[in-house]
């Protein structure tokens, strides 16, 4: 009788553990797919205006479109890769929200910023294309000194590091120098990699400024180039950069010129479509170089 029962108490601890053995093997299993999933996070690119979002993102594959606010994400897969395509909007405060939803919501592996821009270089011409070696506020400015009916004089203003001090600006001797936000080395390397493939226009890599200011006058975006060394002007990449360093994600920017004043290159609406086809190529060798 006890051998009897021993032997049935046998078989339900066998089928105990085959049955335990079965949950964990799920377990393993589910835990371990996330993990793969999560593994593939996704590469975020950037546009401010539909010519540059959403025909952007009609290259890609599987596209779901998420709202946020007044962002909007298009979800995507390049070579069974995610990619999000976010509209920003225009502005570096719409940049700046847009970004910092993004990065908290998908988890991105870089940030791509690209779109057209006015050229500040006179060596550049319209399809050119700047790969942001530099990315640069050029809106934080801090004035002169001058009493009423003393005029005003742009050409002194100092440049406004406003992260250089959570104190007054006054306070810090860095705060009155430009905050450059370094492109990462290997989107670079990757933007780098295919230059061969856009006949366009020469690609380079050079300083972006951004700032809430559309410039017109020649003279003003010679001071811009000659004190910070811009190549182009736009009115988002700062911003952009300015997040993504905060979160620790890998940046960069890619503008191609539509006009440039200061050389007479008159604006072309082509140019926009011609960015997202070398930013396409960019994305595709930075998937290959990251697996």
């Amino acid at each position: 009788m006890e051998k009897k029962n021993r032997l049935k108490w046998t078989g339900a601890g066998i089928l105990l553990v085959l049955v335990a053995l079965l949950f964990t093997g799920w377990s393993t299993i589910s835990n371990t797919a996330p993990t793969a999933e999560a593994k593939q996070r996704p590469i975020l690119i950037q546009g401010p205006m539909p010519i540059e979002a959403e025909n952007f993102a009609k290259k890609f594959k599987h596209v779901k479109v998420e709202k946020s606010v007044t962002f909007v994400f298009y979800k995507g897969k390049l070579n069974n890769y995610p990619v999000i395509v976010a509209k920003t909007g225009k502005g570096m405060e719409n940049t700046a929200a847009a970004t910092a939803i993004a990065i908290e919501k998908y988890k991105p592996k870089a940030v791509i910023n690209q779109g057209t821009s006015g050229g500040h270089d006179a060596k550049l011409n319209v399809f050119d294309i700047v790969l942001g070696e530099r990315t640069v506020n050029i809106g934080s400015l801090k004035t002169g000194d001058k009493a009423e009916n003393e005029g005003i004089d742009p050409t002194a203003w100092k440049p406004m590091n406003l992260m250089a001090s959570e104190g007054s600006a006054g306070e810090d001797p860095n705060a009155e120098k430009p905050r450059f936000y370094n492109g990462d080395k290997s989107l670079l390397a990757a933007a780098e990699a295919v230059k061969q493939t856009y006949s366009k226009g020469k690609v380079v890599k050079g300083t972006i400024g951004s700032a809430d200011v559309w410039n017109n006058e020649v003279d003003r975006i010679k001071w811009f180039h000659k004190t910070y060394g811009t190549s182009v002007e736009e009115m988002e990449g700062a911003s952009a950069a300015q997040i993504a360093k905060a979160y620790d994600v890998p940046f960069l920017g890619v503008r191609v010129l539509s006009n440039n004043k200061v050389n007479g290159g008159k604006y072309s609406p082509d140019t926009a479509a011609a960015c997202q086809e070398y930013v396409y190529e960019v994305v595709k060798q930075y998937i290959k170089a990251s697996r």
